[in-house]
């Protein structure tokens, strides 16, 4: 995997459009198929990964979502990253992940909340999830620290929930992808060229036509712009995502769940610290280019909510913010993946809404297997293909933070 900004060749079996953590999940599962021996390109426009929102990501696995296809990616997730190296071919050289499993706790003030704490845990369960609901008073016993003033119900996996390290993943897939012969480049794509209904061609800024056999869109929260390129439309836009992280004057005396909170923020251990997240007051689209934080959200809404219900929190030190983008699907906030109907060698792996580190592993994967044997093999991921959007048949996924 070279990092110049030139393509070795003047055509790819297929070229990655994309390299952050979807690109590069796609590029390492290929080039780990015994089925496929093509040449696969990745184009990445800035190689630093600075601005992505792999960068900004809180590196977070949970199984409680209110479909049961994300529950059943998720936890390939939880097993891929259990074991890690197994899943790299039991190479030495490849690190063991770390994987800190507290959990999530959803809470509910509201009885349409409660009814879909309890349709999803069953449905978890069912699933082998390991996600059980507590009335009130199990809350209080479990986790003391808690104003439950209005809550009516949780819902807790203590099992494979929590944070692990995305990054190590990212990284080591992107290293093992150079060693199997993966090509990068580091250059934004311009253009698609097309016939009919076949992509033939990636422009690169500098004019330079890339011939490809397929090409997959793994540009984010700008997938929606490289579709435009080939003229097609993806309900895909930036959207600004908040994360805090504080240290408190009283810590906690045990781990603290991942907490979504009905006050409309998340908060959790994060080692000696803890991190918060929220979505700004008005969210809406915003250009892909665009960090610029709201430096009161933190004491006009993350504190008063976060010490509202964990009145331990009252003094608070932040230690760091930052501002990362969810690659949101307006359609029903879940992921877009597959052959696009009307370029069928153009494919999708877009617009997972926030919880894309986690789904990488099936993700990538399954894409994979799509174009080497034309079907998702290991784990049905139909219910994620593009032909929802025309229908207006969203795959609503209501467990979005």
């Amino acid at each position: 995997m070279s990092n110049s900004a030139t393509p070795q060749h003047s055509s790819y079996d297929v070229i990655v459009i994309g390299g952050a953590m979807m690109g590069a999940a796609a590029a390492w599962f290929l080039a780990d198929h015994p089925g496929f021996d093509g040449r696969v390109l990745v184009i990445e426009r800035d190689t630093s990964f600075a601005d992505c929102s792999t960068a900004h990501t809180n590196s977070c696995m949970r199984q409680q979502f209110t479909q049961a296809v994300n529950v059943k990616v998720s936890r390939f997730g939880a097993e891929y990253v259990r074991n890690f190296r197994r899943h790299m071919g039991d190479d030495p050289e490849v690190p063991e992940l770390h994987f800190h499993s507290f959990g999530y706790m959803y809470l509910a003030a509201s009885a349409e909340g409660v009814r879909v704490l309890k349709a999803a845990q069953a449905m978890q369960a069912a699933l082998g999830a390991g996600t059980r609901l507590l009335e009130p008073e199990a809350l209080h016993r479990a986790f003391p620290f808690y104003d439950l003033s209005g809550i009516l119900l949780g819902s807790h996996n203590p099992v494979d929930e929590g944070y692990f390290d995305g990054g190590t993943m990212f990284d080591t897939w992107r290293r093992k992808a150079r060693a199997a012969g993966v090509e990068t480049v580091r250059a934004e794509v311009t253009g698609l060229i097309r016939d009919g209904a076949r992509l033939t061609h990636v422009v690169l800024a500098d004019g330079t036509r890339v011939a490809c056999g397929q090409a997959v869109n793994a540009t984010g929260p700008r997938a929606a712009r490289t579709a435009a390129m080939a003229g097609l439309h993806l309900p895909v836009e930036p959207r600004k995502r908040y994360t805090f992280v504080f240290e408190a004057a009283r810590p906690l005396d045990r781990d603290l769940p991942l907490t979504v909170d009905p006050l409309g923020v998340h908060v959790r251990s994060d080692g000696a610290l803890y991190m918060a997240g929220c979505p700004p007051l008005s969210d809406g689209p915003v250009a892909p280019d665009d960090f610029v934080a709201d430096h009161d959200l933190w004491e006009t809404r993350v504190w008063p909510a976060i010490a509202a219900r964990i009145p331990q929190f009252d003094a608070l030190r932040l230690r760091r913010s930052w501002v990362g983008h969810y690659a949101y699907n307006t359609l029903d906030q879940n992921a877009i993946l597959g052959p696009h109907p009307e370029l069928p060698n153009f494919l999708l792996i877009n617009g997972f809404s926030g919880h894309g580190l986690q789904q990488a592993p099936a993700m990538g994967r399954g894409l994979a297997e799509w174009i080497v044997d034309g079907r998702y093999v290991t784990l049905d991921l139909t219910p994620f293909a593009y032909d929802r959007i025309p229908a207006g048949r969203p795959l609503l996924e209501k467990a979005v933070i």
